[in-house]
């Protein structure tokens, strides 16, 4: 499966994730999140800003409650609750949000 985003073919799994994350530029994350129809808003880069952080930190994509414990630990309470990252990346926030950032499917989301 491929995704041409400004010309350039991106390679991407049979889920729509990328297969290379160097493939990855904010093109490419407007593009993907423009295919499950998110228009990309200062708040959903500080999450997606925030996901490749956890990604270099611990080689892996978070599920959804690392994801809630990591957000809630580096942006604060308000921001760290399930109900606000589905607000931004639904309907399942681990696994929408790490598409859109670049990163491989967190591997216990179904």
């Amino acid at each position: 499966m491929h995704l041409n985003i400004d010309g350039r073919p991106i390679a991407l799994d049979n889920d729509g994730y990328l297969i290379d994350l160097n493939d990855w530029d904010q093109v490419a994350a407007n593009t993907l999140a423009a295919q499950e129809n998110i228009l990309l808003t200062p708040a959903h880069w500080e999450i997606i800003t925030l996901l490749q952080e956890f990604y270099r930190e611990f080689q892996l994509s978070p599920a959804m409650r690392a994801f809630v414990k990591y957000t809630e630990k580096k942006l604060g309470p308000e921001k760290g609750k399930s109900i606000y990252l589905l607000q931004l990346f639904p309907p399942s926030p681990a696994k929408i949000a790490s598409k859109i950032a670049g990163l491989p499917r967190p591997t216990n989301c179904l």
